[in-house]
């Protein structure tokens, strides 16, 4: 079965004229890839927010300066974790690719979260270093004490631009805005200051390979605790050149085009589209914060991007607003959708508003993440397309036997781009990554005899919230430590804004507890898109004879009205 599966994926790949054999190892390391880049691309324009741009070479300079820096100040060595938490801005670029060039490992931090989460991040990663953004600082103030973070790396929303504005944007952010918070944080270096002292010292290259760690990219699971899934320089590497072989299929030019960012480069699809972006030689557009849905709008009128990497809730947002039906999309030649299921209907309505079709993939944190994707000249809307070169893909049963085309089964993948495993988790890492390096996707899906592949259902009861993954059990370890709660679960419902709802069901330990008092203590637990947007009261929750509750009947309950 698995020799006919692999028959007609190459079977579609002659078809498509699509070359399998890239060379996933054409790089040692991320910085070689991106050294080239610096190298090839000097003078044109690398990446913007906020309305300022860096070059190829500003880059290479500042991230140079960043790497200096963590080499001769911090009192890192090669191997150690640097945090780093905030939204889309130019200056992230410059601390990951500065931290990955001193030979130190990237800890991509969520800003949105809560006290609870960012201690466990910070703790489970070992993080000495957190490079932080002003605007978000406040969380990281109550809890970096009980943490190993030795000192906090603190950036303001302008700190790269050119003065006088760099002052004009940071004070009126400051001061009129009243975005930055108050707060005291120890051990705390200026960014620039940061960059001036490390360009006082030249920086040291580092000799890097592909099997090196670069990132701990953190993800949630079935057991409620965030893992950090271990991606090596080679992990992203491979992915990069596994989406360049895609990428020749929609014709484009990327040298000197805009890749329009507005996901948030933390999050690993925004990342690796980011690096790929950055080895073509293209504009990156970084997009600081997608739910001012303005300013998305704002930017697409300004520069009239020609990639533009969506999920399908922007899609259907950005679709009901009646100044983006109004641009011109002249430039808009390829529309990327991840993160969370296409819809049919955002998929024919976009494309509809901008002459531009939605192209969906498939993948996971731990895939860095492309698994699969739909080419540009064979795309099957309602699939998530073929894998991508060199990776290998099999449906298996509940018993582990290889199943055939057309049977549901549990998506497995075999890439040059599948994590190393968990962070310091080797029995989580044993429960998804067998010995021959097949990962367990936790996914139900069908093979189709031409090779395309559908997404049907779900082992794990993870929900999606507008393409964040939401764990059941960590949102009911939560709920289940308020003194007014029995017991719960979570389940998610459709919903057109955010592709799933959160329904937490309760058993009330106190008669007196009410759906706002659950909702405001979610609040204050868990990340704003974890909270539940409805609470449903019952006297008792359905369950197998052993206990355990059965999402699945709550899930028809709720289908049910």
């Amino acid at each position: 079965m698995q020799a006919d599966i692999s028959a007609a994926i190459a079977a579609r790949y002659d078809d498509l004229n699509i070359e399998w054999n890239v060379d996933v190892t054409a790089y040692p390391s991320i910085v070689a890839l991106f050294e080239e880049a610096m190298t090839d691309f000097a003078d044109m324009p690398a990446c913007s927010s906020v309305g300022h741009a860096l070059s190829y070479a500003e880059l290479d300079t500042l991230s140079a300066n960043f790497a200096s820096w963590l080499q001769y100040e911090s009192g890192l060595v090669r191997g150690d974790r640097v945090a780093i938490q905030m939204p889309n801005l130019i200056q992230y670029l410059v601390a990951c690719l500065g931290t990955l060039r001193a030979g130190m490992v990237v800890v991509n931090t969520n800003p949105l979260y809560t006290e609870r989460e960012l201690e466990h991040q910070l703790n489970d990663s070992g993080a000495r270093i957190l490079v932080l953004q002003a605007n978000v600082a406040e969380t990281a103030a109550n809890v970096v004490a009980k943490t190993g973070i030795e000192k906090i790396v603190l950036t303001e929303i302008a700190d790269l631009h050119p003065a006088p504005k760099r002052w004009l944007l940071n004070a009126a952010v400051k001061y009129i805005k009243k975005m930055v918070p108050k707060v005291s944080l120890p051990n705390v270096i200026k960014f620039n200051d940061a960059l001036k002292k490390g360009a006082q010292k030249p920086f040291t290259p580092v000799a890097l390979n592909l099997t090196d760690l670069a990132m701990l990219q953190y993800t949630g699971g079935t057991t409620g605790v965030a893992k950090g899934a271990m991606l090596s320089h080679g992990n992203i590497v491979a992915n990069v050149m596994q989406i360049d072989g895609f990428f020749e299929t929609f014709g484009i030019d990327a040298k000197g085009s805009v890749f329009m960012q507005p996901l948030p480069v933390y999050h690993i699809y925004a990342f690796t589209v980011s690096m790929y972006s950055l080895r073509k030689g293209a504009h990156t557009l970084f997009i600081p914060n997608p739910r001012d849905l303005g300013s998305v709008v704002d930017a697409f009128e300004k520069y009239q991007p020609t990639v533009f990497a969506g999920l399908n809730t922007l899609f259907v947002a950005l679709c009901n607003d009646e100044r983006f039906r109004s641009i011109t999309f002249e430039n808009l030649q390829l529309t990327m959708s991840g993160g969370m299921a296409l819809t049919q209907a955002a998929a024919e309505r976009w494309a509809e508003v901008t002459g531009c079709n939605v192209y969906e993939g498939y993948g996971l944190t731990e895939t860095s993440p492309t698994a699969t994707t739909n080419p540009g000249n064979g795309r099957q809307l309602g699939t998530i397309g073929i894998p991508v070169p060199q990776t290998y893909v099999k449906t298996v049963s509940d018993t582990g036997e290889t199943l055939g085309f057309g049977e549901a089964g549990e998506l497995c993948i075999k890439g040059p781009q599948v994590m190393q495993g968990y962070w310091q988790r080797p029995e989580a890492t044993a429960d998804v990554l067998d010995s021959e390096g097949w990962f367990s996707t936790g996914d139900v899906a069908v093979i189709q005899p031409d090779g395309y592949i559908k997404i049907v259902d779900r082992i794990k009861d993870m929900i999606i919230v507008s393409g964040f993954n939401v764990y059941p059990n960590e949102l009911e370890d939560v709920c289940a430590k308020h003194p007014g709660v029995l017991e719960c679960a979570a389940v998610g419902l459709p919903s057109e804004a955010t592709g799933e709802a959160i329904r937490l069901y309760v058993v009330k330990a106190d008669d007196a507890l009410t759906e706002d008092e659950v909702i405001a203590y979610m609040r204050e637990q868990v990340t704003a898109y974890k909270v539940p947007k409805s609470i449903v009261f019952k006297d008792d929750l359905p369950k197998t004879n052993v206990g355990k509750i059965l999402r699945r009947e709550l899930r028809d309950l709720a289908a049910e009205g």
